[in-house]
């Protein structure tokens, strides 16, 4: 029997708690021999409900940004023996006990930091030895993994592909234990009930995710700004509008620079974060998702709109292509003309939106926690098998 200790205080980020969050329910499901200590601070273990017995929250309350963490959250850590230590993003204590299991979602940090000279070489080292130290490393994708292997020079046989999936509630059309008791009609009230609630009366293209610059947010406001030119006399589309959620607008102002500059202030929406189940309704109510992000370590916010069934647009690079497969319409992201040809041709043309639909929801199912939480499971047994050599 193995010890397996989580840190899933980063439970509540956008992309990596939904990682933390549905890897630990998926643990609790596949793994019946183990006992897991999940390290989360008091608040925040409810987002794991009611775990079963051989899952045990320790509750630790200190933020990891807080000064003195590099020491104190390693000290913490070696009070419980652990067979393996899971650190399920790429921020790893200098000190970190051993063995232990990282992983990598992205190689945003250093491919897109701002940072340049010493502080970034000490960033590069840091990330390289924190990999290096590590009994295993995890990557979500082919294209993370191999980012990792040529950017930092980790050898490939210590980098293991594990996918990431959509949260199993993206696969169920209701959004309410009373909605999925009562049937389809109180579902299609439930998805009205939103709406309303946010004033939404119009056909809407979505943007869902953090607003970074990698994100190339500023092109899709530029291709809506375009498309909806196209379609100001079209008897569906006139009034189509672009909802994004996500950061606040105000804290991005490259994004808020093209908004005014398109001129579509009155059209395009910032609702910041929502909660789960009302993103789910608007991921199933938007005419189009579009995602046409410049790097991806995996590309979850895709799968989630396909696994809804809504058609997707989404870019030909990074790790995206390997997400959504044929399931998509895939766009140059470097070129505002063709993500507005891309949302176009969607929107207009039903027999193809039709299949991406179809396939979308097929795209996705491939993709399940509980593949993920078997192969996390055979990299904890190996981690701590060669310890115990």
């Amino acid at each position: 029997m193995l010890k397996i200790v989580i840190d899933a205080r980063h439970v509540r980020d956008f992309g990596i708690g939904t990682y933390i969050r549905n890897l630990i329910l998926a643990l609790a499901k596949a793994d019946q021999e183990n006992q897991y200590q999940v390290v989360v601070s008091e608040a925040q273990a409810r987002h794991f409900g009611v775990l079963p017995p051989h899952f045990q929250i320790a509750a630790y309350n200190a933020e990891d940004t807080r000064r003195g963490e590099e020491i104190a959250f390693p000290l913490y850590l070696r009070r419980f023996a652990a067979s393996v230590y899971h650190i399920p993003l790429n921020r790893v204590p200098f000190f970190m006990p051993k063995p232990y299991v990282v992983t990598v979602h992205d190689m945003s940090t250093l491919l897109f930091s701002e940072e340049s000279g010493m502080r970034m070489n000490l960033r590069r080292y840091r990330f390289r030895r924190s990999l290096l130290r590590a009994g295993k490393v995890l990557a979500v994708s082919g294209a993370t993994r191999r980012d990792v292997v040529q950017t930092l020079g980790i050898p490939p046989e210590r980098v293991r592909l594990v996918y990431s999936a959509p949260a199993p509630e993206f696969f169920q059309r209701g959004h309410t234990a009373d909605a999925r008791a009562a049937g389809p009609q109180t579902e299609e009230h439930e998805r009205r009930r939103i709406m309303e609630r946010y004033q939404i009366k119009y056909p809407f293209l979505l943007y869902a995710g953090n607003i970074r610059p990698q994100k190339n947010i500023p092109r899709l406001v530029e291709a809506f700004a375009v498309v909806r030119q196209e379609l100001a006399s079209h008897p569906v589309y006139s009034d189509l509008r672009l909802i994004i959620i996500g950061d606040q607008i105000a804290r991005n102002p490259a994004v808020r620079h093209a908004v005014i500059h398109s001129r579509v202030e009155n059209c395009a929406r910032f609702l910041g974060f929502v909660p789960f189940d009302t993103l789910r309704i608007f991921y199933e109510c938007a005419a189009a998702f579009v995602f046409p992000s410049l790097y991806e370590g995996f590309g979850l916010p895709p799968l989630e709109a396909m696994a809804s069934g809504t058609a997707v647009v989404t870019s030909n690079v990074s790790s995206l292509p390997e997400a959504v497969n044929d399931a998509a319409m895939l766009v140059n992201p470097e070129n505002v003309f063709d993500i507005a040809r891309g949302i176009r041709e969607v929107l207009l043309d039903p027999e193809l939106r039709s299949r991406l639909v179809a396939k979308g929801l097929e795209q996705a199912a491939r993709f399940s926690w509980d593949r993920t939480a078997r192969e996390v499971i055979e990299v904890y047994e190996e981690v701590a098998k060669k310890r115990e050599v």
